[in-house]
């Protein structure tokens, strides 16, 4: 089993770990559960999370990759990538620039000598129509090059379109993007497990059926999530605004843990 005296997170929300529970001020998240687990193995170690909700794939890039490249000794530093999904969702989205991005970001982290890992996204759209259809088509191919780019770095891959059940909206949060509690545990245990580090085999375990859902219930959850978080979001993109505008990052330097 590999240890690993220090961990960088970069990405986006998924890695800050919004909507799970709040700790310090600050969302947990599967990466801080990860992190958790990997200190009990290895004295001294440290853990450095620069995620920032909002953030488009050239901002990882341009702003997290050269500080953590600051605090790599080898494989015995793992770090983790993922990004991109953000610049997938915007309307204005060009294949062509994503994936040259993401392959120039994997590799310069690759060159470091660091163990690297990289996630696919799930593709399956939980609505319906031409939305959840573009996104999927879309989500394929750049879970395509994340493949590919994986094969040629030689980066761990998650992949998590073998574990479909984590699309079920009870791993969701109430904005039906995030994780919940639930899922950042779900997500942290299937990291361990590609690690080789100790985690729980019943994150693999689907939900029970669900039980049937009311129109009326229906409605008024639609309707909230309608007003509180899809009209804000495109009210954001409308503006050129993003979620993680005057954001800080959980750590400006690895924090010791064990």
């Amino acid at each position: 089993m590999p240890t690993f005296d220090r961990y960088i997170a970069l990405g986006d929300s998924m890695t800050e770990g919004m909507c799970d529970e709040i700790h310090d001020g600050n969302y947990r998240g599967w990466a801080d559960r990860t992190a958790d687990t990997l200190a009990t193995l290895s004295p001294g170690f440290t853990y450095f999370n620069m995620a920032i909700r909002g953030k488009l794939l050239g901002q990882v890039i341009e702003d997290q990759i050269p500080i953590a490249k600051k605090y790599i000794s080898g494989p015995q530093t793992l770090i983790t990538f993922h990004a991109g999904a953000n610049d997938v969702l915007r309307p204005n989205y060009r294949p062509e620039i994503t994936f040259a991005l993401y392959e120039r970001g994997a590799k310069e982290l690759a060159e470091t000598g660091a163990t690297l890992m990289l996630f696919t996204v799930i593709e399956k759209a939980t609505g319906k129509g031409k939305t959840a259809e573009l996104w999927e088509t879309r989500f394929k191919d750049f879970n395509q090059n994340v493949r590919r780019v994986a094969a040629e770095t030689g980066a761990l891959l998650i992949e998590w379109n073998v574990a479909l059940f984590l699309s079920d909206r009870r791993f969701l949060a109430t904005d039906r993007l995030h994780l919940n509690e639930a899922g950042h545990w779900r997500v942290a245990q299937g990291v361990l497990e590609v690690l080789g580090a100790p985690f729980d085999p019943g994150w693999k375990i689907p939900l029970p059926p669900a039980p049937k859902s009311h129109f009326f219930a229906d409605f008024r959850a639609d309707f909230s999530w309608l007003v509180g978080f899809a009209l804000p979001w495109v009210w954001r993109r409308i503006r050129g605004r993003s979620s993680g505008d005057g954001r800080s990052a959980k750590h400006s330097a690895p924090v010791l843990l064990s």
